[in-house]
């Protein structure tokens, strides 16, 4: 008796459920407008986004219907934080480090030269207070982000010499964005912060001699192996390369707690998928790049790694001076990087070395 008075409890339980989407469906469906920094249909990050603003749609049985416009369809690829802080629209999704004009403080959540890893910022955004703090400068200009995307460790980029010595990169002109930006123009290059639609045209026109872009899967198909053919393969600016679903402070308030979740799980889905299909398709597109294409893969040597470390060094500790908060935000994230790193540094980066040597993967 008691058992079959559970039964019934949850099968009840269990319709409710079901039933909470078409509910909200008869109320009349919410609109989500969401602009993007990427083009449409675009390998890689564009795709991605498409797919997370048709799964919003999709899991909330039409109660949410969003409207997806890639970058110029509806604003620039670098207006999206002006129109959604407005209000114009909802939600935009990009990398925060584009906005270092209007605070430094943005760029520890896509990605910080010498920062975290996708995992380790993963860890460090849901379990070590990342998260508030990003609440907390996005507030300030009435946004509330989510991750949405990640990368993973992104390739050091596309040149047109080998860069043998900090010497080498005297006087190059890069398109690089965020802190690894500031690092370069430490070192003497020349930086510029391009749309990713507008890399390949300024790469091939001799306006930029060098770009950094993602990694092998996605860079394939931006065809810059046919304006540079020498790609180094790790690089120190984007160890992990988040994505934000940015949106509007005063919209995000006014949905309701089922709203909030299902959007929340969204964004947390695609946050997982976009690294896991990069790191499947890494391999198979670098050997791609080399062999059918000419390309030089290489490493920075140690003397290059070093300068890069140095300038790193001076840039987080302008950063610091920026503001309070952008010294709390550096502090909170290299404190957490010291002590998430370190547990990585001693079991799994341990772990993958001796595997990969065994196996003569290194």
């Amino acid at each position: 008796m008691q058992r079959r008075k559970f039964l019934k409890a949850a099968a009840l339980g269990t319709a409710g459920a079901a039933l909470a989407a078409p509910m909200v469906n008869a109320q009349g469906a919410r609109t989500l407008t969401i602009v993007s920094t990427w083009p449409r249909d675009f390998p890689g990050l564009g795709l991605s986004a498409q797919r997370l603003a048709a799964r919003i749609t999709e899991l909330s049985q039409g109660a949410i219907q969003t409207e997806y416009f890639a970058a110029g369809e509806r604003v620039g690829a670098f207006d999206v934080f002006d129109e959604v802080s407005s209000g114009n629209s909802q939600a935009y999704i990009a990398a925060d480090y584009y906005w270092i004009g209007k605070h430094p403080g943005f760029a520890y959540f896509t990605s910080v030269p010498f920062g975290m890893t996708t995992p380790e910022w993963n860890a460090w955004i849901k379990f070590k207070g990342g998260q508030e703090l990003w609440d907390k400068i996005s507030g300030e200009f009435g946004l509330k982000p989510l991750a949405c995307g990640a990368t993973g460790a992104q390739a050091g980029g596309w040149f047109n010499k080998e860069i043998n010595s900090p010497d080498d990169l005297q006087g190059l002109k890069m398109r690089i964005p965020g802190l690894g930006g500031t690092v370069m123009s430490k070192l003497g290059v020349s930086t510029v912060s391009l749309p990713g639609g507008q890399i390949y045209e300024n790469l091939v026109s001799g306006a930029v001699d060098a770009t950094e872009w993602v990694g092998p899967y996605n860079d394939y198909f931006m065809k810059f192996y046919e304006a540079a053919t020498i790609y180094y393969t790790a690089g120190m600016h984007e160890p992990g390369g988040g994505l934000t679903f940015g949106m509007n402070a005063s919209w995000w308030g006014g949905l309701s707690d089922w709203e909030r979740a299902l959007i929340t799980a969204a964004c947390y889905e695609e946050h997982a998928a976009q690294p896991e299909e990069a790191s499947a398709n890494n391999g198979a597109y670098l050997a791609r790049l080399v062999n059918d294409h000419g390309v030089q893969a290489r490493a920075f040597n140690e003397d290059v790694w070093d300068a890069f470390g140095d300038a790193a060094e001076e840039v987080f500790s302008e950063t610091r001076d920026h503001s309070a908060l952008a010294a709390e935000i550096n502090d909170a994230f290299q404190a957490a990087l010291k002590e998430i790193g370190a547990w990585r540094a001693a079991a799994e980066i341990e772990f993958s070395n001796q595997r990969n040597r065994i196996l003569g993967l290194i």
